[in-house]
Parts: structure tokens; sequence; C-alpha cells
């Protein structure tokens, strides 16, 4: 009779257990409304980001069609847990027989489980979506500021030079995305974020509210990195910057939502007008083991986070994300979203520069550097939600170090593209010539990346010629001085070095014939002078 009980229980289980999922749609019936009415979906700010950048209005910007969220929400046994214009889908959770006969749906394209050996026995379903698992949590302007306990983390990063030139993050929008936020509203550290109204709002995914200040001091301690201060104990590296405040994770459990819920963030960070967004958060293994990665879904186009990074970077926002804590674990490679191609991975180092051994490796498993960057993630300079000023370890804090420069850097180059930060960035750092899977290209300087940048600016007294551009075979480069030798490097939209090509005044033409149509950017190095913009392939 005990064994007939266990079977039948089992089986019980088996159909009627609660299941999480992805449902895409076909297509969006209200994109030609949203699309000749932008405002409708965009604010002006974040419309202005776009045309700064060249970066034009399509599908993916349009929301889900309400009809469509409605008739998935009516179904028997539905609960529509998050959802996504970028990938146009849904995240729900129901029984998996529920779920899949949404399928019956005339607008429903395919169904993704969580679990990804249900997928495979349904011939309309692809394969899973990643899922996501947090890194730590449990926690291991003034132009002249006393940097007290946090000078090295700011000073290994020459971000200190940066600020003494009046560059500390004005201008420019950050998104953090983290477990919780308490004390940001009442201690001390914070009290200059908010005499200067920098806090301009947020919202917390998990509870659908706009409760803020809540659940977990993780993402207090995030924010302290960049925007704290206490004289002579605590500068953030990005102290004047505004600040959206988003609560995406769930300090209690691990479980695919928490993906979507980064995803939506991410979205109305970019519809707010936001410029960078810090992600101290990863995602590998889930409470439900089934859901769990493995290292070879980590390449950068598979996951749902890994997914939304990358349509974040097109929208013209740089994700800022934490390598991950997993380095002397059995599986030390980068958790997501910190495998997506566009995304700045951030490793840690100690104070002495010196890669610290908890910190994920790289590469991702297509074999692209990760992480990208180091900053300091082991006895870091931190506020806790009761104010005190402490020391913690972890990735969590290395980039948050980071991103807080990344934005300060970009507001003393306000009018380059995420793209350009970005490299320069990457070019800065001490080891760029020969990265490694430990620290990737190294430390960050951003006192010479933000001389490279202003370099670019440097042809005043020269004429420089690209053409014709739109280009469709051979562009080619007109410079003032008939005896000139150089390098043009063009990327394309997403930041990917797409080629590199020596010229010279006996070889001033290159071939593009070959090279795919779309808008590219490109750099111009000529001696010691360096120029870039934009290059339309037809």
């Amino acid at each position: 009779m005990k064994k007939l009980l266990l079977f039948t229980l089992l089986v019980f289980n088996f159909g009627f257990s609660q299941e999480d999922a992805w449902v895409y749609f076909n297509d969006k019936p209200d994109a030609a409304f949203y699309l000749s009415n932008p405002l409708q979906m965009l604010s002006q700010r974040a419309l202005d980001r776009r045309t700064s950048q060249g970066i034009i209005l399509d599908n993916t910007d349009v929301p889900i069609a309400q009809t469509y969220i409605d008739q998935v929400t009516a179904a028997t046994g539905i609960t529509v847990m998050a959802k996504s214009k970028w990938l146009n889908s849904l995240h729900v959770r129901g029984t998996q027989a529920d779920i899949q006969l949404l399928t019956n749906l005339p607008f429903v394209n395919h169904i993704q489980f969580a679990d990804a050996s249900l997928n495979s026995r349904h011939s309309n379903t692809i394969q899973k979506t990643t899922v996501i698992h947090p890194v730590n949590k449990q926690l291991e302007v003034l132009t002249d500021f006393n940097y007290g306990g946090s000078s090295n983390q700011i000073q290994m990063l020459n971000g200190h030079l940066l600020h003494q030139q009046n560059y500390t993050g004005q201008g420019k929008m950050v998104a953090i995305m983290d477990a919780g936020f308490p004390g940001v509203n009442s201690a001390s550290p914070f009290q200059r974020l908010r005499d200067n109204n920098l806090i301009l709002g947020g919202y917390n995914f998990p509870d659908r509210n706009t409760s803020i200040y809540t659940r977990n001091s993780h993402g207090t301690s995030v924010l302290s990195c960049m925007a704290g201060y206490v004289d002579n104990q605590l500068v953030g590296t990005a102290p004047d910057a505004q600040y959206y405040l988003f609560i995406t994770e769930d300090a209690n459990s691990e479980n695919p939502v928490e993906e979507s819920y980064w995803v939506e963030a991410a979205e109305m960070a970019d519809s707010l007008g936001v410029d960078v967004i810090n992600s101290s958060l990863g995602y590998f293994t889930y409470d439900n083991i089934s859901y769990s990665y493995s290292y070879s879904d980590m390449n950068g186009l598979k996951t749902f986070a890994a997914r939304g990074a990358n349509m974040a970077f097109s929208k013209g926002m740089i994700c800022v994300t934490s390598a991950g804590n997993s380095g002397n674990s059995a599986n030390p490679h980068i958790a997501t979203p910190a495998d997506a191609i566009t995304t700045l991975t951030v490793g840690a180092v100690d104070a002495s520069e010196n890669y610290v051994s908890f910190s994920s490796i790289g590469p991702s498993f297509d074999g692209r550097v990760k992480p990208d960057v180091c900053a300091k993630g082991y006895a870091a300079t931190v506020s806790n939600s009761s104010g005190s000023i402490v020391n913690a370890n972890g990735t969590s804090f290395s980039s948050p170090i980071l991103a807080g420069m990344v934005t300060t850097f970009w507001s003393a180059v306000p009018n380059m593209t995420n793209a350009q930060i970005v490299q320069f960035v990457k070019e800065s750092a001490d080891i760029y010539a020969n990265p490694t899977i430990y620290k990737g290209y190294g430390v960050p300087d951003f006192q010479l990346a933000l001389t490279n940048a202003l370099s670019a600016n440097n042809f005043e007294n020269d004429i420089i010629l690209l053409y014709p551009n739109p280009v469709q075979d051979k562009v080619t480069i007109v410079f003032s001085d008939t005896n000139f030798s150089g390098n043009l490097i063009l990327f394309n939209s997403i930041g990917q070095h797409v080629g590199s090509f020596d010229i010279s005044e006996t070889n001033a033409s290159v071939n593009l014939e070959n090279l795919a149509s779309g808008l590219y950017f490109y750099r111009l190095k000529i001696e010691n002078k360096t120029t870039q913009g934009k290059l339309l392939k037809l």
C-alpha cells in the first residue's frame, strides 16, 4: 500500500507541479502606431540618447500587445510573472500541461521551458533560455575629495584625476539592478544623494510596487561604491550621477523569474533614458537543478539575461556586470549575464592589483576575453544599511566601482557612443595586449582613457575625409598631409571588432565589399592622432 501511495504521489507531482517558461509571440500588431508616436513608449531623454548615437527605433521598442497579455493571463492555471518587449515574450508559471495549451493561441510563436528537458519533448519549443544565479548574496561633488579608506579603489583606476577635473558623473543616469536598498533613504552615507535629489526613483519587481528601500541590503552596499559619501572615509566613483534603483533579485530563492525581472528592469531603464546599468548579479544554478546552467551555456547569446544585456547595449546603454564569485568552486567560470557579448564584465583584484582567487574566470565558452577588466573587490570600502563604513569582498563591489568610473568618464566625453566608451576603457587597461583568463585586459587607467578619447578631437587643423559614406565597396581616406600612415579599425553596432586595415598615402583605399550591410563605427589612427565616427555600408 505504501509503494502504491508513493507511486500515486509521483504521478501527481509530475503532472501538476509548477513550471517556469517563456511564451514568445509572433508579432506586435500595434507597431505602426508606436513607431509613429515614439513618446508613447520612450522618454524624450531616451530618444535623445538614441539620436546622439545614430540608433534607429524598431519593433523591439514597441510594447507587447495588451490583448496578447490579457489572453495569456486569462488562461486556466497560468500566472504571468514578467514581460519583455525586447524579446516579445512573457514569463509564465503553471503546470506543464497548462503552459503547453498556450500554443493553441494563434499569436503564440513558441514556448521555452526553463527546464530544458521539457523542451526536447515538444517540436514547437526551442532550447531553454538560461537562468540566473545571484552572485554574493551573503556579503563577504567635491573636486578634491578626502577619500579615506576608499582611496585605493579609486586611485587604482586613476579616477581621482578625473574628479580633480570636475568629472564626477554629472549629467549621466545610472540604473542599479540588485536585491534591495534598505537604509538608502535614511543612512548618512547617502545624505548627499538625497540632498541633491540624485535618486530619481525605482521599482521593486518581485513585489510589483515602488518600495525600493527594503529587502536585502546587498544593493545598498553596491550603490555606496558609486554614490556614497562620508568625508575622509568613503567617496563613490560617480558621486554626482543620477540614479534609478531597481530590485530584480529575490534573495530568498533562486528561480528563473529573476532573469525576467532583470530584463524587464533593463527595458524600463532604457525607456527612462539611463546611460549605464550596474548589475552585481550573476546566474548559474537554481534551486530546481533542472533549471541550472553549465559552462557550455555561457556563450553570450543563449541565456535570457545575456540576450537582454545585448539588447540594452544595442539601445545605447553600457551594462557593467560582475564576473561572479565562483573562482574557487567546481564551476569557476563566469555566470550570466557576464557572458553577454556586449557587457563590460568586471573581475576582482586586491589593493596591489593582484587577482583574487574567488573572482570567476574566463573565457566565455565561445572563447571571448572575459572578464573584460578588473577593479578592487577584496577589502573594498562600502557602506552597510546602517551607515557604517566597512570592508567587504566580492566582484559585487568591483563592478560598481568600475561602473562609476565608466559613468564619470562618459560624463567627460558625453557625445561619444557606448561602443567608443567601452573600447577606450579596454584599451587603457594595463595588460590590454596580453589578456588573461583571470584579469581579462587588466585594470583600466581612466586618465589614459580620457586622454585618448580627447585626442580623437585633435584633427582640427587637418583635413580628414572618408568617402564615400555610405559606402558600397571601397572607402578612401583623404588627409591633409600627403605623407602619412595609419590604421582604420571597424566595429559593428554592438561593439565587436570586425576589421583592421593599414593605410598610407600610397594605399589610402580599403575594400569593404565583403562586409555585411549595416552601420559601423570606425576609429582612424594617423601618426599620433585619432578620430572616429560612423560608416554606413550599403
